[in-house]
């Protein structure tokens, strides 16, 4: 891992190809005594482990409605002094055509850097990368995110999107 990441940040968590990477997740906050506080599908908040992952900082989101969440969560960035709020921006285990733009608008929302989390299991390593502060310029943001990402591998790499955006 680099330096401690900064008190305020949106952490990218990618790639995202199977249920194994937020259990590495969590053994990466239990090793490194991060606080991070994660999004996930609601459905993942019911049943038996709910208490668990809410305790492990999961933030339920229901994808079927919109909700303004982008709005939430920069407004959750204003009452904190410390979040550090990790998002999936595949959305998805499943390869996806482009990836959700909801990190990026939150991070330029909330005035916080980007910092590039990676689960790299070609090389059994999981990590922070570099922290990113945005231009605002959304396509030129975007490809320095995809050079840094180009080495690391997914579980099922036959799943990782091509880390597009749509026409924002």
């Amino acid at each position: 891992m680099q330096e401690r990441p900064p008190d305020r940040c949106v952490v990218i968590a990618a790639p995202h190809t199977s249920n194994w990477d937020l259990v590495l997740t969590f053994l990466f906050i239990l090793a490194t005594g991060l606080t991070l506080r994660w999004v996930g599908k609601d459905t993942l908040f019911r049943g038996g482990f709910a208490w668990l992952f809410k305790k492990l900082g999961g933030i339920p989101v229901n994808r079927r409605v919109r909700q303004n969440f982008v709005e939430q969560m920069v407004a959750a960035f204003r009452s904190h002094e410390t979040l550090r709020l990790a998002i999936v921006p595949e959305g998805t285990r499943q390869a996806a055509p482009r990836w959700k733009t909801g990190f990026y608008y939150i991070a330029l929302g909330a005035g916080v850097p980007v910092v590039l989390g990676y689960a790299d299991y070609r090389r059994k390593v999981v990590g922070l990368g570099p922290v990113m502060r945005l231009s605002g310029d959304i396509h030129a943001d975007m490809e320095r995110i995809r050079s840094f990402y180009a080495g690391i591998t997914g579980k099922h790499p036959g799943r990782q999107g091509p880390m597009e955006i749509g026409g924002a």
